[in-house]
């Protein structure tokens, strides 16, 4: 049982490092696409095969007109303490896209400062966050928002058909301060050496049982 339970220890640590080379690989792209020039939005006709993990993190930028008065607060815990995001829709030759201005802390909420006329937004694709936050489901019927569920609030707003991501805005300064952009959390859990370490201790310990048990008076 000792050779099989290594055998097994030993197939978990090679999953963690090919795990490991996988995240490395994917923190590697996701730096390039945020480092790299902005790009323009890309045409509606490409909006429905959008593809969260070839084109998130990407930096773009869009022109066009903020929705104001169908903006969205969605509850936020950022450096700056708790508070909102204000997502806001901006219609564009393209179409309506939603764009996360920025943090706006519980007084703010109602009475940000806003933009008029053209604007030139750039900032980073999001994947929309539907179903909620952890343990909440978000309450259109009571403007209670707890994630950036791109198609909720678009259908909440009256402002659909829009596309199915989002982008966040840089820290390109807004009037009054408010909302703060270019906060995003570019944040990617890689603990697969420390799995695979385990695992390959784990193989080495039950090795040497198998062995001292071989090597006991009685036993082949």
């Amino acid at each position: 049982m000792s050779l099989i339970a290594a055998a097994g220890f030993v197939a978990l640590g090679i999953w963690q490092v090919e795990r490991r080379a996988w995240k490395l690989d994917l923190i590697a792209r996701v730096e390039a696409r945020v480092h790299a020039p902005p790009a323009s939005l890309s045409a509606p006709s490409g909006w429905p095969r959008f593809d969260a993990r070839a084109e998130e993190y990407r930096r773009v930028t869009a022109t066009g007109t903020f929705l104001h008065d169908r903006s969205t607060p969605v509850k936020a815990v950022t450096e700056r303490g708790a508070g909102f995001w204000m997502l806001t829709p901006l219609r564009t030759p393209q179409g309506v896209v939603l764009v996360n201005r920025g943090f706006v802390p519980d007084n703010l909420r109602i009475r940000a400062p806003v933009e008029t006329g053209l604007v030139r937004v750039t900032g980073l694709l999001r994947a929309s966050e539907p179903k909620g936050g952890f343990l909440r489901a978000n309450d259109p019927v009571a403007n209670r928002w707890y994630s950036r569920d791109v198609a909720a609030i678009a259908a909440a707003r009256g402002v659909g058909p829009a596309a199915p991501f989002f982008i966040d805005a840089d820290a390109t300064p807004n009037p009054g301060g408010y909302p703060i952009g270019g906060l995003t959390v570019i944040r990617f859990r890689n603990s697969h050496l420390v799995y695979a370490l385990t695992w390959f201790a784990l193989a080495a310990l039950s090795g040497g049982a198998a062995v001292l048990a071989l090597r006991m008076p009685g036993r082949r």
